[in-house]
């Protein structure tokens, strides 16, 4: 199928839903997504966004004003992942306890509202890599349009420039929990050392970043087309000195560059990836 066969079969799969509330991060699937039920379902749509302290206040701000700019209905929920038991530990179904919280309470809020279902933004990219939310979202009976039309990463950016999407081109963004090593300790002031460390980058022109925590030790993810320009001894020295100020004893450079789930690298039980 072409990728517009591949759109024609999500807006099919849309208004077979009657109405939803999408998980709407303000990221480029979410927006993707939250758009296109837009279009299949009018104003029988509601975007529902997390508020948490591993979601940086940039991204909160993105998605309040997609919604404001495109007339779509926003509701904000608490999701505080700092509060459910265990995780602060980060287990390696950290993501599953986080998820399972979530889209139980959108679909508390998609009831209130009159919604019978819920949609979340993963893509057939996802199904590569460990992602222990995903259980989450099949247990809970929450819809994935976009996977279900087996629309890819790059499928979805080359539609969202067709619509004129300011998210076509914008970096992948998963929450901040994900930058920290399995079984250390997640808080929120090393939360904030991570979101101004990317600000950083990101403020500096680096178009996609990470900045992985071990321990007191900042691992920088950039494409690997940019590492050039970050070991620049200008660009080096001022990140290095901001990373420190912002509480980080070491700040380290990874040669491979950036690259989704690195962090799934260490897992040494490949089943828990089933």
């Amino acid at each position: 199928m072409t990728i517009h066969d591949k759109y024609r079969v999500l807006q099919e799969n849309l208004k077979a839903l009657g109405n939803v509330a999408v998980a709407f991060s303000s990221g480029v699937d979410s927006t993707f997504l939250l758009k296109a039920a837009q279009e299949a379902l009018g104003d029988k749509v509601i975007a529902v966004t997390a508020s948490s302290c591993s979601f940086p206040k940039r991204e909160l701000e993105e998605a309040k004003a997609f919604c404001e700019k495109n007339g779509i209905r926003q509701i904000i929920v608490e999701s505080e992942e700092l509060d459910i038991d265990g995780f602060r530990q980060n287990p390696k179904n950290r993501c599953y306890l986080c998820k399972h919280e979530l889209f139980e309470k959108i679909w508390e809020i998609a009831k209130e509202n009159g919604m019978n279902a819920v949609a979340e933004g993963s893509n057939m990219d996802d199904n590569g890599d460990y992602r222990p939310g995903l259980i989450a979202v099949k247990e809970l009976g929450v819809s994935s349009p976009l996977r279900q039309a087996e629309l890819s990463k790059a499928e979805i950016r080359e539609l969202s420039k067709e619509m004129g999407l300011p998210t076509w081109d914008k970096q992948s963004f998963a929450c901040l929990s994900s930058r920290f090593v399995y079984g250390e300790t997640i808080n929120e002031k090393k939360l904030g050392m991570v979101d101004k460390a990317e600000q950083l980058l990101l403020d500096m022109g680096f178009h996609q970043v990470r900045v992985r925590i071990h321990g007191n030790i900042a691992r920088i993810e950039v494409l690997p087309g940019e590492i050039a320009r970050i070991v620049e001894e200008e660009n080096r020295t001022q990140i290095a000195s901001k990373l420190k100020e912002y509480g980080f004893d070491y700040v380290t450079l990874d040669l491979l560059g950036y690259r989704t789930g690195s962090m799934n690298e260490t897992l040494e039980d490949k089943e828990i990836k089933k």
